[in-house]
């Protein structure tokens, strides 16, 4: 019994000595001082966590944890994002970095993420002086320099994040030392210059992700090292050359995202079957690819999200695309596609998009889309199909709440047999066809409808009463038709009332005739976008139209509105583009006007205006070309007025 009381005693000595180490007893002078300097070099510090950074006990300051046998700092964790009674909130650290942090020798853990107002560098002795360091966060600062090469000396680093600086420089060759990294995302900063060839050492990488910054030159050639690789995001960068060969032994990929670069030459993946078998996300949209689709892309059994948008790819769709069972989103818009969509692609039962516009594509529609039962988005516009009609089995799709059309030659009156698809459609994009007849009553039965685009056809007639029922209308574009009578229509749609959803009208090159005086009636809030110009519109512009706040782009010109210009007009702060061109306004522009501070384009040309232009930014800004054609005006940009 005797031995064991000893025990106990001990044990309890023990314990009592690792609490006051770990809490009251003063840390290690050069941790101190490292952690003072640190306090020092910030001005200001939201969270309040640094003003209670008193005395020296540093072990049981906020956001510092020390190692319980050596008492040496082990982690300082100061986050802006932080939680405080329970709801989140981002706190910030204005200052810099103090370079005296490398003087904690045993710091394992260093996170300052999110501080957002964190200035300076990453100190250059970094990898000598934190041998132990194994996690490294310095994510959403404003950290500028170089990565010092030494980073590539901390072995022990797991995981390093870095993005969202505003960090300048090149990528270290030193980085081949990280031989245990399992994750490298420096996403979302400035670095420049090429991916070092010497990063395919890191052969533990999971994770690549240098997305979003100014890297240049070639992926590197070996990328194939890489085998436990399993996500690789080089996008939006201004890499250039071809994609190589190597990637086809990434076992293990999930992921590529090569998206938003300068690549050039052909789709070199996959080679043969059971390559890349993991593949389920492909992103080489917005390149300069070339080339066809690889017959062997039916091997990538994997994939759910395919994106090879906006490239030179050309030749026809491989009828392999049919064996990617798993595929729920396809987008091959904008490239040189010809030949027909295979029949294969009715077999893609799990597609929730399919994007082809922008091609060569021919006819006939294979009868298999009908099959795509949970088809949300369909997108043809803009191909060689000569449709001559809207396939009546689109009704059939249930799913579908997207559909866009445009410019695929369709001739006719929009047919009633699309009325079904009412309680879903959201978006129909008809514009750049034959279409003619009247805009049908029942399109004001479809409840979710955000976008209407009916442009560029021959429709006639007036708006239909039944848009007011659009409650979710957000894009209504119907220029470029022989419409008439009047726009009143337009502004009873409840969408545009209070906020509502409706930002966006475009009603120009038609016949409308009347309906002026209602713009700014009924408090439009949300309206941001209005192009009424090129119509026989007449009237008055009513002193409403000031309520339009959060307008930013309006166009009346081309019609025949006579009267003084509102001040109310001077309201619109938002206002970026005036275009009042072409009509009978007349009297003075009012010193209001001097108040559009944002105006970066103003035409009030060819009207009746007279009087001074007000003297002053922004009108003293535009050229006279923008006052021309009105006999009484004088002024700054044009001739003085007589005294």
């Amino acid at each position: 019994m005797g031995c064991l009381v000893w025990v106990l005693v001990l044990l309890a000595l023990w314990t009592e000595g690792e609490g006051k180490r770990s809490s009251g007893q003063a840390c290690n002078s050069n941790d101190l001082k490292a952690l003072t300097s640190f306090k020092a070099a910030i001005l200001s510090d939201t969270s309040g966590r640094l003003d209670k950074w008193i005395g020296e006990s540093c072990c049981s300051w906020q956001g510092i944890s020390c190692d319980k046998t050596s008492g040496r700092v082990a982690e300082l964790n100061l986050p802006g994002f932080i939680t405080q009674d329970d709801a989140p909130l981002q706190t910030s650290m204005e200052g810099q970095l103090s370079p005296s942090i490398t003087l904690m020798a045993s710091l394992q853990v260093l996170d300052l993420s999110g501080l957002i107002n964190l200035t300076g560098t990453i100190p250059g002795s970094i990898g000598f002086h934190l041998p132990k360091l194994r996690k490294l966060f310095l994510f959403g600062n404003k950290l500028s320099g170089p990565l010092p090469e030494s980073i590539g000396k901390l072995l022990e680093l797991e995981e390093l994040y870095l993005h969202e600086n505003g960090l300048f420089g090149f990528l270290p060759l030193s980085l081949s030392s990280l031989k245990a990294l399992r994750r490298l995302d420096l996403h979302s900063n400035r670095f420049s210059g090429a991916i070092p060839y010497s990063i395919t050492n890191l052969t533990n990488l999971v994770a690549l992700d240098l997305h979003d910054n100014l890297l240049t030159g070639q992926i590197p050639l070996r990328i194939g090292n890489l085998q436990a690789l399993e996500d690789l995001d080089l996008s939006s960068n201004s890499l250039s050359g071809k994609i190589p060969l190597s990637v086809t032994k990434l076992t293990a990929i999930s992921t590529i995202y090569l998206d938003a670069n300068n690549l050039e030459g052909d789709i070199p993946f996959p080679a043969g079957f059971g390559q890349m078998k993991s593949l389920a996300f492909l992103r080489l949209n917005n390149n300069h690819l070339s080339g066809r689709i690889p017959p062997t892309f039916g091997y990538l059994t994997s994939l759910r999200r395919l994106s090879l948008a906006n490239n030179k790819l050309e030749g026809s769709l491989p009828s392999s695309l049919g064996n990617l069972s798993s595929l729920s989103e396809i987008y091959l818009s904008g490239n040189q596609f010809s030949g027909q969509i295979p029949r294969s692609i009715g077999q893609l039962s799990q597609l929730l998009v399919l994007s082809l516009s922008l091609n060569m594509i021919q006819g006939p529609l294979p009868r298999g889309i009908s099959s795509l039962q949970n088809l949300q988005i369909l997108d043809l516009s803009f191909n060689h199909f000569n449709l001559s009609h809207i396939p009546k089995w689109l009704v059939g799709l249930s799913s579908l709440d997207r559909i866009y059309l445009a410019g695929c030659r369709i001739q006719g009156e929009i047919p009633a047999y699309l009325q079904p698809t009412a309680s879903s459609l959201q978006e129909l994009d008809l514009s750049a066809n034959q279409i003619t007849g009247r805009i049908p009553e029942w399109l004001g039965s479809l409840s979710q409808l955000y976008l209407l685009n009916l442009s560029r056809n021959s429709l006639v007639s007036e708006i239909p009463s039944t848009l007011k029922n659009l409650q979710n209308l957000g894009v209504l574009d119907l220029h470029s038709n022989k419409l008439t009578g009047a726009i009143d229509q337009v502004f009873e749609i409840p969408g545009s009332f209070n906020g509502g959803s409706l930002t966006y009208i475009d009603l120009s090159d038609n016949i409308f005739s009347s309906g002026i005086e209602q713009i700014g009636k009924g408090v439009q809030h949300g309206i941001q976008y209005l192009n009424l110009s090129h119509n026989h519109l007449k009237g008055r512009l009513s002193s409403y139209i000031g309520q339009l706040e959060p307008m930013q782009s309006l166009d009346l010109s081309y019609n025949d509105i006579g009267s003084h210009l509102p001040n109310t007009l001077a309201k619109l702060t938002n206002l970026e583009r005036l275009k009042l061109q072409k009509n009978q306004f007349s009297g003075k522009i009012p010193n209001e006007f001097l108040k559009l501070r944002k105006l970066t384009e103003l035409d009030l040309s060819d009207n009746l205006l007279m009087g001074e232009i007000p003297s002053g930014k922004p009108l003293s800004d535009f050229p006279s070309s923008s006052y021309s054609g009105n006999r009484g005006l004088c002024g700054k940009p044009l001739t003085p007025c007589k005294a």
